[in-house]
Formats: C-alpha cells, structure tokens, sequence
C-alpha cells in the first residue's frame, strides 16, 4: 500500500529550504522561544498558510488531498479535518441543520458542547433518555423504543443527535435500526462519535456510525488516534445535509489562525487508521487480553469489560474511583477519569510488534492497591438502577424564555421542583448534570450530594463551595 501523508510531506519540504521568517507566528520558526528544547523543535513546523502549505479555509493542495485520503479510509462523501476539536464540530453540524425556535430531538446523557451548540442556536431541545447500563454504572445509550415515541410525537423535528459510542466504551446495540427510522421520515442523524475514530480498523470494534448510516459524524482523532489534543474528524455522508454548509459553518467556527501542527498530526492519525490491518487487531487483542487476565489475579480488584475494547473500568469494593485514582497516581499510572464507583483506562490502539508497558502497569497497579488497603475505606451507596427522566422531555423554559426570567442563587437542598438557570457539570466526563430550563428533582440532588461527597469537580455556573446553586427565581 502506498503511504500518503500530504500535510507532514508539504511541511517537511518546507523546512528543509531553511526558510527566514518574516511573518506571523513571532517565535520566528523556534528562535526566539524559550521553551524546553524538545517542544522548541517542533517550532520549525509550527508555520501558517505560505506558498506550498496550502489554505485551511479554501484547500486546493496538500490540505484538500488529505482531505480527500480521510474520506476515502471512512468511505464517506466528504471530510474535514477540525482543529478546534470535536466541539466546533458538534457546533458547526448543529448549526446547518437546525435554526432558531426549530425542535431537534438530543440524547440526554450527551456532552457539553451539544448542549452549548443548542442554547447558541436557540433550538427548541427534545431530550431522549438513555436506558441504566448496569455494568458500567452509567447512563448507556438511548434504546430505539424511546426514539421511535420521540419521532412520533415529534415528527417536525429537523435533526436527531445521538452520542456513539458514550464516554464509558458502551456502544449499544440499536444505531442502525435508529438511523433507518430517522431516515424514513427524511430526518437526518448527526452523531457525536468523539471515542470511536478507531472502530473503522477492524471487526474487532463495533461498528462506526459512518458505517451504520449517519449524517453527520463527528470524531476525536487525538482520543483514540495517535493525533495531537485539540485534532479532530468530521464527516459527511448524506443526501439530507449539504457538506458545503457544514463547511460554511467551519469557516465560522474555526479558527482563521490553524495550527499546522495540529493538521500535520490528523494527516498522520489518518495514515496510522489506514494502514491498520487485521494482524494488528489480532496482535492488539492478544496483548490487551494478556493484560486484563493479569489484572483479574490481582484480587479484590474488579475489571470491567466493554463494548469497545480500548476501554476498561476498574473498580475496587468499598472505595470511590477517586480514591483508586489517587493510589494509582502516586505510582505513576494515570487513568482518563474517575466516577464515584470506578477508573475508566484508555488503552492504546497497538500495531504488529509495537511495546507498550503492560508489565510494568500491572505491578504499578498492584502496589496501588497494596496502598489503597491501608486507606479507610469511603462506602458509597447502591448504584442507582434508573436515571429517573421520562423517555422524553422538554425543558421547563426555551433558551429565549431562559435569558428573560429573573434568576437566584439558593441552596441546592432547598432546590427541588425549581427550575435550574445553569448547566452544572461533572467534569470528567462533561455531561451536564443539571441543564438550564429543566427542573431539578430528587434524584438529581442526590446525585449531586453523592458527587460532592467523594470529590468530584464540577463546570458550569455554581457555587457549590458555598451550597449554592443557579435556578430561576
């Protein structure tokens, strides 16, 4: 196979003419930057749009090429590469199909960025609860029952938002038949897959949702991919959504400043996804299930399997994941999250005859838990079996309503049955606990009360420091 990566190619040419720098950025290729050497040498690279690089906003050469190699290895009708993350492109997908006042249909449990793409278009959300994934202790995916009620009552809808895979590795089992349902009624289906760029490379991962049929996917290459934080893919694939506007609204969104850094590191990332062959599956899942075997020895260490198989939970009884998660910390192993049950790891997508210290991690873990032993333990409550909402909702107030009502700051215990002002998010993973215009229940306090109790961080507009909470007045 031949291996094309025309961004990092246009940039190596570049550097090797030792260009002199008379323009923007102001390190002057790494000259004037005092920064550890080792970044200071990428500086080189760090350029913007000059003769031979090729313009991010209007690609003609080595960008649209690249652009075109990331469609043809998703087999879809278009791609971009984003370098504002998967947030611009949850923005920019929202954007070109739905406009103010306009109903769009959104799963509950979806991240920050739906919702603050929403409450910028000032859409009228339709929210779909997901079913209670009990291996997990999270909130799964959104079962096609409770999208078909959606859909009937809400046959007016411009776009369905869906997240696939959920944070936690869970892909569910109903995407396909979900996307057919919303394609019969001419509605398009735009999916937040930020933590599956990696399940086109083999039968081994669940099916990506540009194989099942979406509209719209967005992905975090740097999640999953070897790209750099910030990288990320969109794709078109869609007789219901024009690609160019999408691509008017990333002309918008992005910045008009891309970092070549960035786009050098998503060519890569679509290279490394490209040329992954099936022997690098097989050799992937032999080495990543070496490494679980010997994490079940480690007793009462609890693993938890998903899904996808670059996810895995790890639990130990009677403590919080925040307290495994400091433990593991203090050994040098540092994990993606931690919830009030568990730690969520990341394993890497491997090829053939690639190292990773599996080895050395395990006995790192094992020390941890030797350590968390001697830690009073932080009993925590049943996981819940439910997340309470109805199948689907609507908020309490429209973002137009929201911006209007006189607003309070009063004690989250004293908040049941109002109506919450903010977002309040539990971070990681990003998804809002409590949205603007719905109204707080019991189970949400409860839940809030669980969180703080073990540590968690929260975003968004609070006072919890002070038991406060933003609600309408």
């Amino acid at each position: 196979m031949k291996r094309e990566r025309p961004v990092v190619s246009a940039l190596q040419k570049f550097a090797e003419k030792e260009p002199l720098s008379w323009h923007v950025p102001g390190h002057k290729n790494g000259l004037l930057s005092n920064l550890p050497l080792t970044i200071k040498e990428a500086l080189t690279y760090d350029l913007t749009e000059l003769a031979g690089l090729d313009d991010f906003h209007h690609p003609e050469e080595a960008i649209a090429q690249a652009e075109m190699l990331l469609a043809k290895a998703y087999q879809v009708n278009r791609s971009f590469f984003l370098v504002n993350g998967s947030t611009v492109g949850n923005l920019a997908m929202i954007y070109a199909t739905c406009k103010r006042n306009e109903k769009i249909i959104v799963q509950r449990n979806a991240h920050k960025s739906i919702f603050h793409a929403l409450e910028l278009v000032g859409a009228k959300a339709i929210f779909v609860a997901p079913v209670w994934d009990a291996a997990t202790a999270t909130a799964g995916a959104v079962p096609a029952s409770t999208l078909h009620e959606a859909l009937q009552l809400h046959p007016d809808a411009k776009a369905v938002v869906l997240t696939y895979p959920t944070y936690y590795g869970v892909a569910g089992e109903d995407l396909r038949l979900q996307i057919k349902m919303c394609h019969e009624l001419g509605i398009p289906v735009l999916v937040d897959e930020a933590h599956g760029a990696h399940f086109i490379a083999s039968d081994t991962f669940p099916s990506s949702s540009v194989q099942l049929g979406a509209d719209v996917v967005v992905q975090s290459a740097h999640k999953t991919l070897p790209a750099m934080t910030m990288a990320s893919f969109l794709h078109v694939n869609s007789a219901l959504i024009d690609a160019e506007k999408i691509n008017h609204y990333l002309r918008m969104l992005q910045s008009s400043s891309p970092s070549y850094l960035l786009l050098a590191s998503l060519d890569d990332a679509r290279d490394y996804i490209d040329s992954y062959l099936e022997r690098d599956a097989a050799y992937l899942k032999d080495k990543r299930n070496q490494w679980v075997e010997g994490l079940r020895a480690i007793q009462p260490l609890q693993v938890i399997e998903v899904d996808d198989p670059l996810k895995l939970l790890l639990r130990f009884p009677g403590y919080t994941g925040f307290q495994l998660k400091e433990v593991l910390e203090a050994q040098g192993i540092y994990v993606e999250l931690a919830d009030p049950y568990q730690v969520l790891f990341i394993l890497p997508l491997l090829k053939h005859g690639q190292t990773y210290p599996f080895a050395e991690a395990r006995i790192r873990i094992k020390e941890a838990i030797l350590n968390l032993r001697k830690i009073e333990a932080n009993i925590i409550q049943t996981v819940a079996s439910s997340n309470e909402n109805t199948t689907v909702s609507t908020p309490e107030f429209s973002y137009d309503e929201l911006e209007q009502l006189d607003k309070e700051w009063v004690p989250y215990m004293r908040a049941i049955g109002r109506v919450s002002a903010s977002m309040l998010i539990p971070y990681p993973p990003g998804i809002p606990l409590f949205l603007p215009g719905e109204k707080i229940t019991v189970a949400k306090l409860s839940q809030l009360e669980e969180l703080l109790a073990v540590g968690a961080a929260f975003q968004g507009q609070h006072r919890l420091n002070e038991k406060l909470i933003y609600v309408i007045k």
